[in-house]
């Protein structure tokens, strides 16, 4: 297996946890705030140079430079491939923007401690392969949360009882994973114990009340960091994507899109901003289920395609959201606020990263669900349909929230509501990856394009593709039926 030049990954996954006993040091919350932001930019920089690497090799898959774990566990733990080089430096941008935007009012009610914690374990998971290990990573990433909830006295009950349930079902089905096991020799059981365990993290309904849950009784930083890098979706990749066959992926890909439609339609209800963000979010990451269940080439390439615009774009949404709600506390949807004179950035970039979730033309999501819907309608016709309906609910709640926040009123204010410097800076950069993406989207469609194809293949479904498509991943050679 190909080696990166130099150990990206490591140096990643040890920046933050280094610093989070760092920051737990140190008393005072100002402080705090200032070094975590250094360690979060070392942190992106270290994933960027990670894909940058990866990308330079030109291969499907390469292992760290020093991955010193390879001595424990006598594998290669610290490995990446075209799904997941990517992921890298989004969940780092995540956590950077998320500290950016946290204003110097609101530093004592989030821990920027369990917050470097957390990065740490994500980033660590979306640089592993290995089943167990993800497993352990996906439940120690509980953590941060739960402590939250418990430090601010809230219930924990349903939080606790879903993730449990979680990693339950994950522990028990991989149990009954056999050495051998394929998408041509499924485990039934194994899978099934499996599938349930990672729906139960993506919050496909009627198993979502945690996610709602978490939203109105945590930070709104912290219930971010934990539903927005989609590890539930990338649990079913690893554990579920290898193993189950054809028919599984698509009843998945159902009940996805039944929550996707449902959540599209509860957004347009909602009259709590949080419980709105979290209705969009549930809705959009569903539709990425959608495309990664498909099992053909166009819908998993928009799958992945959409992957990455809406974890980009719902970032934007939600740091918006939160900074709205930091300047004015929590918003509800039942009357008009006219905050646009107040924030006017704020107010372009809730509409600009909320059309951007939606696949409007001209931004980062365009090409994905466009992608996505084809690959939808060549397994069902009815199934692209469903589709562009929550997309067009999700339009609506978007444009409705935009006005019932923005417009319709005068807001009187006794002090200045407008960005701090970190915060435009903030807005800029997801701003200039929203529309930067829209407007060149050939290198990331091809990218995502080609990643599908050779997840098909690995998975030994090669043989439903065309001849032209056979070759996979070394070179990375360009087909004329590349998108």
């Amino acid at each position: 297996m190909p080696e990166l030049h130099l150990p990206w990954l490591e140096l990643s996954v040890l920046i933050p946890l280094i610093g989070a006993i760092v920051v737990a040091c140190i008393r005072n919350l100002d402080q705090a705030r200032r070094v975590s932001i250094a360690i979060c930019s070392l942190t992106l920089i270290c994933a960027a140079g990670e894909w940058l690497d990866f990308e330079l090799l030109g291969t499907f898959e390469a292992h760290d430079h020093w991955d010193v774990f390879q001595y424990i566990f006598r594998r290669d733990v610290f490995v990446i491939d075209e799904l997941s080089a990517p992921l890298l430096p989004l969940a780092a941008l995540l956590y950077l923007t998320t500290v950016l935007t946290t204003l110097r009012t609101k530093i004592n009610r989030f821990s920027f401690g369990w917050m470097l914690f957390s990065e740490a374990i994500l980033l660590a998971t979306l640089a592993c392969r290995h089943p167990w290990l993800i497993i352990l990573l996906l439940a120690l990433a509980i953590l941060p949360p739960l402590v939250e909830l418990r430090k601010r006295k809230q219930n924990t009950r349903v939080f606790a009882l879903h993730m449990s349930l979680f990693i339950g079902l994950l522990v028990t089905g991989q149990l009954l994973v056999s050495a051998d096991a394929s998408a041509a020799d499924p485990p039934i059981l194994a899978g099934a114990l499996l599938t349930a365990g990672a729906l139960i993290r993506n919050g496909i309904c009627p198993l979502h009340c945690w996610m709602t849950d978490l939203f109105e009784k945590a930070t709104f930083a912290t219930a971010l960091l934990f539903v927005t890098p989609m590890t539930g979706a990338y649990a079913v990749m690893r554990l579920v994507f290898p193993i189950a066959p054809a028919w599984a992926l698509q009843s998945i890909a159902i009940l996805s899109l039944a929550t996707a439609v449902y959540a599209a339609g509860m957004a347009l209800v909602q009259k709590d901003s949080r419980r709105l963000f979290c209705y969009l979010f549930l809705s959009h990451s569903s539709l990425v289920l959608v495309g990664l269940e498909m099992a053909k080439p166009i819908g998993l390439a928009g799958a992945l395609c959409v992957w990455l615009s809406v974890g980009i774009s719902m970032l934007g949404f939600g740091l918006a959201l939160r900074s709205v709600e930091a300047r004015t506390g929590r918003l509800t949807l039942a009357n008009f606020h006219g905050l646009y004179e107040h924030t006017p950035f704020l107010a372009n970039m809730f509409l600009l990263t909320g059309l951007a979730a939606i696949g409007f033309p001209g931004t980062i999501g365009f090409i994905g669900m466009e992608l996505l819907i084809e690959g939808a309608v060549e397994v069902y016709p009815m199934i692209g349909f469903a589709v562009v309906i929550a997309a067009t609910l999700n339009g609506i709640a978007i444009v409705r929230a935009y006005f019932h926040i923005f417009t319709g009123t005068r807001h009187t204010a006794s002090v200045s509501l407008g960005c701090r410097a970190a915060e435009r800076v903030t807005i800029l950069i997801v701003v200039l990856l929203i529309v930067g993406g829209g407007l060149l989207p050939q290198p990331g469609v091809q990218s995502r394009y080609h990643a599908a194809r050779a997840l098909l293949e690995h998975r030994r479904v090669a043989d439903e593709l065309p001849e032209t498509n056979l070759t996979v991943a070394h070179d990375r050679p360009t087909t004329a039926n590349s998108p």
